[in-house]
């Protein structure tokens, strides 16, 4: 099993930047790759960005290309999202999610990933 805690979230001004940091905890060597998603009140969750553990290949959803960047550290078996020139429409719970490599599909697919962190909120101001 794995455990993910995300931290980093908070309130900021439009075109601010904000980093978050998801931490892996449990079986982290069997990781295959590691997620954000996003999630606003009444709406799906939605893809952010991804990256396979092992080469660092990162995919990004069309909404962050450009403003996003996530990265991992090995050692620390963290995950991070820097984000610059945040927008309001940023606004969201923003989640970590991870997968062991035992499911098919798209890296960006909610369905992809078997563990989930609890979130850290993301206010963006106009």
């Amino acid at each position: 099993q794995v455990q993910l805690v995300e931290s980093g979230g908070g309130l900021v001004q439009a075109g601010a930047s904000l980093r978050l940091s998801c931490a892996a905890s449990g079986r982290t060597l069997s990781l295959y790759r590691m997620a954000w998603f996003r999630q606003s009140p009444g709406q799906e969750r939605d893809s952010v960005a991804a990256i396979t553990w092992g080469d660092g290949r990162a995919y990004y959803a069309d909404s962050v290309k450009g403003r996003f960047t996530i990265s991992r550290d090995n050692a620390k078996s963290t995950v991070y999202l820097q984000m610059i020139s945040l927008k309001p429409e940023d606004t969201a719970v923003y989640y970590c999610a991870a997968d062991s490599g035992l499911n098919t599909g798209h890296p960006l697919g909610a369905g992809s990933y078997t563990y989930w962190g609890q979130g850290t909120q993301v206010t963006v101001s106009s």
